[in-house]
């Protein structure tokens, strides 16, 4: 009985990424699937706010410059279906001090400039989706240790 443990795809805390630029939204993607994050991705304000409400993530790292909706909406929209129970981080080329102070009031609680960190922005996400409750059959593999039932 391989993998009898193993969380499904639904138990593994969730992070949407909300992106309008491919390469930086797979980038993105690809970089927190290394470290066992189950992502799921939207390409515009709309679309992140559609996703984020219907499956309720953990975790949503949000463009500011988005079509459609701003990022600032979507920080809102998310915050008010979502209560306090999701982590909002900004992800954004936006570096003046009011347009951080426009994000806090929107409702993220991170503000991360372009291109961030990839440990810090692990870190933040350590925080809401702890490797504990994101181990997978997969990321155990990946990192050289065996999944036994």
């Amino acid at each position: 009985m391989f993998f009898q443990h193993a969380l499904a795809v639904e138990e593994v805390p969730l992070v949407l990424v909300v992106e309008d630029n491919p390469d930086g939204r797979e980038s993105l993607r690809i970089l927190l699937g290394l470290y066992g994050h189950h992502v799921e991705v939207a390409a515009n304000g709309i679309e992140g706010i559609e996703k984020g409400l219907a499956l309720r993530p953990r975790a949503v790292i949000v463009d500011i410059g988005l079509p459609g909706v701003d990022g600032y909406g979507v920080a809102r929209r998310l915050r008010e279906g979502l209560g306090k129970q999701v982590l909002l981080i900004a992800h954004t080329a936006c570096v003046r001090p009011d347009e951080r102070e426009r994000g806090r009031e929107a409702g993220f609680d991170v503000w991360l400039s372009k291109p961030a960190n990839p440990d810090e922005l692990i870190r933040w996400l350590e925080r809401a989706c702890p490797l504990r409750e994101r181990a997978s059959p997969a990321f155990a593999r990946s990192r050289g240790k065996s999944w036994q039932a």
